[in-house]
């Protein structure tokens, strides 16, 4: 009897085990996968186009956050979000972050509103409230213009020198640099903070 009782349970566990094994193998087996023919087509993807405008960069380390317009299928730029703001993690691998919600109120982000009288918008910087920037549409090329030294330019870098501090960042000054829109030569500008 007790034979027999192991004999039924040495089965059971086997039979189990082959259940287990055939499941596993079961799994790892993947479908084989639809003929050309018979494939979807994949869903388009919504990719907004975009076009450069300038970029901040800090003295604390190499990442950079850079400023897009945004464009319409037509090329204009898209009224409900004209600019974005991201990182490019340059201190690290270079991937793309966006901003978190305390950097866009207290470090990097923007206001920008439609403004019939430049045929664009009117952006102001966080980093930089003392200057209006003019985001419009030049030929084909989108730009931001941004008073430089005195002069109308195009904005390219903003440059900004901090320490930390107890109360967060303490900005020591800022550099801005672009063209002149008249005679393209190259505008600087160094803004102390007192």
């Amino acid at each position: 009897m007790k034979k027999a009782i192991w004999c039924f349970i040495v089965l059971a566990v086997t039979a189990v085990s082959f259940s287990f094994v055939a499941c596993a193998k079961q799994m790892e087996k993947k479908p084989a996968p639809p003929p050309e023919s018979e494939k979807a087509a994949p869903p388009a993807a919504v990719q907004k186009k975009t076009q450069p405008l300038f970029i901040i960069e800090r003295s604390k380390n190499a990442n950079v956050v850079h400023y897009d317009a945004q464009l319409t299928a037509a090329g204009e730029i898209a009224p409900n979000e004209p600019v974005i703001a991201y990182w490019v993690m340059l201190a690290t691998d270079g991937h793309r972050e966006e901003l978190n919600w305390i950097e866009k109120k207290k470090a990097y982000g923007f206001s920008i509103k439609p403004d019939p009288s430049v045929s664009g918008y009117k952006m102001t910087l966080v980093a930089v409230p003392q200057g209006q920037i003019t985001v419009k549409k030049d030929g084909d090329a989108i730009r931001a213009e941004l008073v430089i030294d005195g002069r109308p330019a195009v904005l390219e870098k903003i440059y900004i020198n901090a320490s930390d501090g107890l109360l967060g960042p303490k900005v020591h000054y800022i550099e801005l640099y672009g063209k002149d829109i008249k005679t393209g030569e190259k505008r600087y500008q160094k803004i102390v903070n007192k």
